[in-house]
């Protein structure tokens, strides 16, 4: 069973997209989420993340893409949100998140990972739904075989 984890792409008027500042490993910029916990959907994880990390309250208005790492056998889900509140300001939690701030998607902060930048790339093209499909070698079959 894959290991499953959310995330959110939040924008604010400008268009600028909110990024977190992790407080461990290499320190980097990511879209704001987490792990989802056993029994909870990807939507509520999010929100959940959203919440422990930023302080924001969101509500989800779309999927934007999911996304499966076969290598680290992890599946990941990211959800188009918006603040209930439309003066709420982010604010980092200190404890696994040291930053929180909007970021123009022409001009994001170092260091981040191509796989944050393509979740914000798959985000702001407006992806609804899109679902990868991994493929593996080809099995070719022959005129003699039955498929």
């Amino acid at each position: 069973m894959p290991r499953v984890g959310a995330a959110a792409l939040i924008t604010d008027d400008e268009g600028r997209v909110l990024l977190v500042r992790h407080t461990y490993g290499r320190k980097n910029w990511e879209l704001p989420g987490g792990a989802v916990e056993q029994g909870e959907s990807p939507m509520d994880g999010a929100v959940r993340e959203i919440q422990e990390e930023t302080g924001l309250s969101v509500t989800p208005t779309g999927l934007t893409g999911i996304y499966y790492d076969p290598e680290a056998d992890f599946l990941h889900f990211v959800f188009h949100c918006v603040p209930t509140a439309s003066d709420a300001v982010p604010r980092a939690d200190g404890a696994e998140v040291d930053q929180a701030a909007f970021w123009s998607p022409d001009r994001l902060p170092r260091p981040i990972s191509d796989f944050t930048r393509l979740r914000i790339r798959d985000g702001m093209a407006g992806a609804k739904y899109p679902m990868p499909t991994l493929v593996g070698p080809r099995r070719w079959f022959e005129d003699s075989e039955a498929p």
